[in-house]
């Protein structure tokens, strides 16, 4: 059967296109469904976004991009796969994603940037998909707001790429600005 959603590779395209993309792929309400808990999906996502079922890597992209559309993360920080008649539960070592590219256009107040996720999705930094800075045993951990509680890891190089913007455009405190909102990178 072939894939009804194939990644989004945001190298070479606009922001207008970009967004064009984003806005028109849709995800399963699976905030909207709450079924019984049946126990554990046997699976796991390693810290560097390999995905695991009883101990071996799912090494199907597509399998994964189908799976990573029935994830959410739950108040209490564990994440779960659901479908309408059954939940169950899914070890993330740190978060669900990676932010694994990055293009802006703009300058200052008016740039916009987008990220391509590991998961195959896109989503553009602002209001509805923030940055935040956490710490982890390794530091700070930039983090972006995903969906349904999930957060995708910015990788090291990103996050670099963010900071030479930042003191490019002197902001104080040091940060980005995004789609009409601005983030500190402290």
């Amino acid at each position: 059967m072939p894939e009804t959603h194939p990644p989004i590779v945001i190298t070479g395209r606009s922001l207008t296109d970009l967004a064009k993309l984003i806005g028109e792929r849709s995800h399963p309400p699976v905030d909207r469904w709450n079924p019984d808990h049946c126990g554990n999906s046997d699976m796991r996502i390693a810290a560097d976004g390999t995905w695991y079922h009883l101990g071996s890597p799912i090494t199907r992209p597509a399998m994964v991009r189908l799976f990573s559309t029935v994830l959410r993360r739950e108040p209490d920080g564990t994440h779960l796969l659901v479908t309408p008649v059954e939940k169950l539960t899914i070890e993330v070592e740190v978060t669900a994603f990676r932010a694994i590219a990055m293009t802006s256009e703009g300058q200052g107040d008016k740039r916009t940037i987008a990220f391509e996720l590991d998961s195959g999705d896109a989503i553009i930094l602002g209001p509805d998909h923030p940055l935040t800075i956490g710490q982890d045993l390794h530091g700070p951990s930039p983090r972006l707001a995903v969906r349904y509680g999930l957060e995708a890891l910015i990788a090291r190089p990103l996050y670099y790429e963010l900071a030479e913007i930042a003191l490019a455009e002197a902001n104080e405190p040091p940060g980005v600005w995004s789609n009409g909102a601005f983030f500190a990178l402290q």
